[in-house]
Formats: C-alpha cells, structure tokens, sequence
C-alpha cells in the first residue's frame, strides 16, 4: 500500500513503489487531466507539482512521492476558481490540440510561483513541454497577462 497526498487529499492505493507516479494518479486515483505523452520524461504532458516543484511524473517512482504534496492540473484551481494562468489561458486563446496543455501549465504555474513576473527568457526556459501546435507566442502572452493582475 502506498499513501499519496495529492491536491490535498490523501489516497491509499495498491501499487508497486517503482510504478511511475503517472499511472498511480491517472489508473489508481481517476485523475485524467495529467497526460500520458512519451513515457520517458521527454515530453511534459505529465508535468505535476511535488513539494512545489514540477516533475515529470512518468519519471517518478511512487515511492519517491511518498509523504510529499503532490498538485495535478486538477488542483490547481482553488475553491472552483481557475488559477490566474487558466483563466489567461481562456483569455488567449492558448488550448488548441491539448496534448501540452495540462503539463505546460504546471510548468509555468511553478514558474510563477518563484518568479511572479517572469521575463520571456524565464518563460522560455521553463517551457521544456513539448508543443505541436507550436502556441508559444499565446502562452507568452498569456503569462504576462496573469503575472500583471
């Protein structure tokens, strides 16, 4: 048994310690919006915060979760209210396919938290995601808008 606290709730779940984070939060728990892409890191679809800091959650073993704070795109809305960078999202037109998006999110979301206005070199380095539809320029926009309310 493996116990997991994520977006604040504290799950106990019947996996393996070296089964990947991923498929304990989207097969164990039913927390969908956190993307299978690549499978080995590379991507980002999967991004997820522990302790703050964004991860790739393929790439996470469950039992180096354990006893940390782990946020999904699922709980980075507070309260039924979208988190400023969603709510920008909305505003600029970001989503397009949606392969990147809840990672890319999570990145910048933790982003943002360190560096409240991040510049577009900032911004740029903490978008590792991979992007198909290639909305650089929106979610840029989209960064600046949320940083300055």
């Amino acid at each position: 048994m493996a116990r997991l606290t994520i977006n604040g709730k504290t799950h106990d779940i019947d996996v393996e310690p070296d089964t990947p984070l991923l498929w304990a939060i989207r097969d164990h728990i039913g927390l969908t919006g956190t993307k299978y892409g690549c499978g080995i890191g590379e991507c980002g679809s999967c991004t997820v915060h522990i302790d703050g800091q964004a991860v790739r959650s393929c790439s996470v073993p469950v039992g180096a979760a354990l006893g940390k704070a782990i946020t999904t795109i699922e709980g980075l809305a507070v309260n039924g209210v979208l988190h400023k960078l969603q709510q920008a999202w909305i505003q600029h037109d970001v989503p397009q396919c949606g392969y990147c998006q809840s990672g890319m999110l999570m990145a910048l979301a933790a982003l943002v938290a360190k560096t409240p206005r991040p510049t577009d070199a900032e911004i740029d380095k903490a978008i590792t995601n991979i992007c198909r539809c290639g909305t650089f320029q929106q979610v840029r926009d989209a960064v600046h808008n949320a940083t300055r309310a």
